[in-house]
């Protein structure tokens, strides 16, 4: 392999753009405006923030309203590092697809394929492609066959800008149904296959931090690297010529690069924006979402055809089923008045004031039993199981409820229950004690068993 000196001489036609806050290189005679490179990226799932909590940051809605204000009078290039699915099962498809068509909406111009794309699988991405018209990139992502998923490099610009744009994914992955190509072999390829066609270059390459660095030193034949997902967003920096950034953690940062041309060569600074509650609500985005909510309310997906479905470990035992909080309240007179007079009883009506009923995501903790035997499977299901019920923390309890003898499933009173639901991203201001005595009931704070033998309590995946 050439040195990177010898590489860096390789393609005449490439113009270099140190991308640092300041002046300087060979003077740019094409660019008659200035040019901003907007990113964004590692979106997972993140359509709109869930609203359980105030000031969340995201959502296409408010990414819509930043790009729109980037204009008239500058060229704006829209480009996705990857990683907007959460999943593969069919929900997880189309939220994908609602977000492709929110990127498409606000002018994108590629989107690379990451780890949540590629999973997908090749045949999935490439009809989405033919379907949406999807500026798919990846020189590095190929089918079993050795077809290229994407495009191995796409030029946007305009009045005068030739942008090249390269995507990548981290070849340590290991995906069933695609062939992941060393990516720096498979850039250098790309740059040979694209040489005299672009006057900057900048690669959107999927992966963590420490190997961004390392692409960017063994680069110089590039002039910016953008990734994702880093433990958090990157402020642009330099590595050696490259230009260093990232945009990360569901899509609630951009990184916005600024491009112009002087009498002493190209100026060039960046910065990363957060996508507070400041941005209000774009309206074409608002349509796309209440699109994607209308299909959703058509699909009506049960717990199987997601990604959250909450497990037990099978086989399970013939009695362990959700009743449903009707058949407590007789027994438990005290508990189920100060339930109906707490938030977890009014949490399927909070859904409903939002529109978000329809939404699998927040389904799983604004109902009862959500994937277990017995409990919530979809709106349309006359039991519908709906509110945060007695199971929610005590478990599915028919047995108790027909032999009361028989102890709930589950201890309720457990810190590690709570959070499924109060995690970080939802609830970030929870504290078990002071949450406990706004619900505070029962006669004991103990749990008891199942027959004698507590039954495992199941996780929830929220991916």
């Amino acid at each position: 392999m050439a040195t990177r000196r010898e590489r860096r001489n390789m393609y005449p036609g490439w113009v270099c753009i140190v991308l640092v806050a300041g002046c300087g290189g060979p003077k740019l005679k094409r660019p008659t405006r200035p040019l901003i490179l907007a990113v964004s990226g590692d979106t997972q799932g993140w359509i709109v923030p869930c609203g359980c909590a105030s000031h969340q940051s995201g959502g296409l809605l408010r990414r819509g309203t930043l790009l729109a204000q980037l204009g008239p009078d500058v060229d704006v290039i829209y480009v996705d590092v990857g990683g907007a699915p959460d999943g593969i099962a069919p929900y997880d498809q189309l939220k994908f697809e609602a977000i492709l068509k929110g990127e498409l909406i606000s002018g994108l111009d590629a989107h690379n394929i990451g780890t949540g794309e590629a999973r997908l699988g090749a045949d999935y991405l490439r009809a989405l492609k033919a379907r949406l018209k999807v500026p798919l990139v990846s020189c590095n992502v190929r089918d079993e066959a050795g077809k290229f998923v994407g495009d191995p490099f796409r030029i946007a610009g305009g009045s005068g800008w030739r942008i090249g744009l390269i995507g990548v994914l981290s070849d340590r992955k290991q995906i069933a149904g695609v062939v992941i190509d060393s990516a720096l072999d498979s850039i250098l390829a790309a740059i040979g296959a694209a040489a005299g066609q672009y006057d900057s270059l900048v690669v959107l390459a999927y992966m963590p931090e420490d190997e961004l660095v390392q692409l960017a030193e063994n680069l110089p034949e590039v002039d910016v690297i953008v990734g994702g997902p880093t433990n958090q967003s990157l402020v642009p920096r330099r590595a050696g010529p490259v230009l260093l950034a990232s945009a990360t953690n569901k899509g609630k940062f951009m990184v916005l690069l600024h491009g112009s041309s002087s009498e002493s060569g190209a100026c060039w600074d960046g910065k990363v924006v957060e996508l507070t509650d400041a941005f209000a609500d774009d309206s074409r985005q608002k349509d796309n979402l209440n699109d994607f909510r209308a299909l959703l309310a058509q699909r009506n997906f049960t717990p199987a055809q997601t990604s959250f479905t909450a497990t037990i470990p099978a086989p399970l035992p013939d009695d362990v089923r959700v009743a449903g909080t009707e058949s407590c309240v007789g027994c438990h007179v005290e508990d189920a008045r100060i339930w109906r007079a707490s938030k977890h009883a009014r949490a399927w009506r909070s859904l409903m004031q939002t529109g978000a009923e329809v939404d699998p995501y927040c389904q799983q903790c604004h109902t009862t039993g959500y994937g277990l035997p017995g409990g919530f499977r979809s709106v349309r299901v006359p039991a519908r199981r709906v509110a945060v019920g007695c199971e929610s923390c005590h478990g599915p309890s028919r047995a108790h409820a027909e032999h009361p003898e028989h102890p709930t499933a589950w201890r309720g009173q457990a810190k590690h229950q709570c959070r499924r639901c109060h995690d970080h991203e939802n609830s970030p201001r929870f504290e078990f004690d002071a949450y406990w005595d706004q619900i505070r009931h029962g006669a004991s704070p103990a749990g008891p068993t199942t027959a004698g033998k507590r039954v495992n309590e199941p996780e929830r995946s929220r991916s």
